[in-house]
């Protein structure tokens, strides 16, 4: 098993972008991780490089089969000058969960998060200071072997790599208006929905780019099969306040089981506000907001943290929710996750981890 990092540290640092105005993966710092799986040999050759392009064979399966899955998680620079991470062994999980679904080989997610830190270290000055900025981590793994035929790969590429990202709300938390897709599906129980894999998000792009044409920023996936309950909202999970009460759709095989929606439920909890798990279907949804018992509607995610959402799109009716402004709860999750996240509230849950360099040569 894998359990030394050599680094190369680059020669040539590139000039790092204007905080003023980060945009969401335009920038990359000056290394990445890589580590290398070989049938037989296990994951090997840990290391940290100076970032380049990767040269790949035009045959290389991932390019032909899209066996490739990643996760998404983010550091944060806080006002005593400490670099957090937020939940990294939850994506640690989910991607060894992602990697069963894809039949990749699992990785060592305690390895993994030593080597986060080490690559977030020795690019802390990547890191941006401004309120609401963090670096962006992005590991992934792809299938490597030079061959055409639909099986699982004999060789893979882990990677990570990493990007200073500006406030996802440059003005402000501003709720966004969202299309209830009716027509194309996302996934269904059985296949790939509860893993982060490519392919799943290929799959979400038409919807997306028709749902923009009308001018809605994303799209909201109902189930495969009778298109009739609520999966997911783009790529983040969905909640509903509905008289007082939170509900989330439940996990059911085709929704991706959030870090953000997790952290979600558990400060829901700790606030003894009623949140159920459960099957949640558009009519519902319409019929609580012809009544006005839908009070507030919300994405999760990593990028967003909460996305309010002030109108909904279905079947030609308009829903508006809380006269189109964010609501009380929404506004008091984000500060509360993003306080813990940048270490302006006590973490009491232990989420946070602190980078502090490994310093594996």
């Amino acid at each position: 098993m894998v359990n030394q990092i050599t680094i190369e540290k680059t020669k040539k640092p590139k000039e790092k972008p204007n905080q003023d105005h980060l945009e969401f993966g335009h920038n990359f710092t000056d290394h990445m991780f890589l580590m290398d799986y070989t049938e037989g040999k296990g994951w090997h050759d840990a290391r940290i490089l100076p970032y380049a392009p990767l040269s790949l064979d035009p045959s290389t399966m991932v390019l032909h089969y899209g066996q490739a899955v990643f996760e998404g998680l983010k550091a944060y620079r806080t006002e005593e000058d400490k670099i957090l991470l937020f939940r990294p062994n939850k994506n640690m999980e989910r991607l060894n969960l992602s990697n069963e679904r894809l039949s990749i080989p699992p990785i060592d997610g305690e390895f993994i998060i030593q080597a986060i830190k080490e690559l977030v270290h020795i690019d802390k000055d990547w890191i941006p200071t401004k309120e609401g900025t963090s670096l962006y981590i992005r590991p992934f793994i792809i299938a490597t072997d030079a061959t055409l035929g639909v099986h699982p790969s004999h060789s893979y590429l882990f990677l990570v790599i990493l990007s200073p990202v500006g406030a996802y709300y440059p003005e402000g938390i501003k709720p966004v208006k969202i299309n209830v897709e009716s027509g194309y599906v996302r996934a269904v129980r059985g296949g790939t929905g509860f893993a982060k894999t490519a392919g799943n998000y290929a799959s979400s792009l038409k919807a997306q780019e028709d749902a923009e044409k009308n001018g809605y920023s994303q799209v909201l996936w109902l189930d495969g099969i009778e298109q009739k309950y609520i999966e997911e909202v783009g790529s983040m999970n969905v909640f509903f306040k509905i008289n007082g009460e939170v509900v989330t759709p439940a996990l059911n095989g085709s929704i991706l089981n959030g870090i953000t929606r997790d952290s979600i439920i558990h400060l829901l909890k700790e606030w003894d506000i009623p949140v159920i798990e459960r099957k949640v279907s558009v009519e519902e949804l319409y019929g609580a907001h012809v009544n006005g018992a839908l009070e507030e509607a919300f994405g999760t995610g990593t990028a967003a943290v909460i996305s309010p959402i002030g109108e909904l799109s279905w079947m030609d009716k308009k829903m508006t929710i809380n006269n189109g402004e964010i609501g009380e709860l929404s506004q008091k999750l984000y500060d509360t996750i993003t306080g813990i996240q940048n270490g302006k509230i006590e973490d009491k849950f232990g989420w946070t981890v602190e980078v502090e360099a490994i310093n594996v040569k």
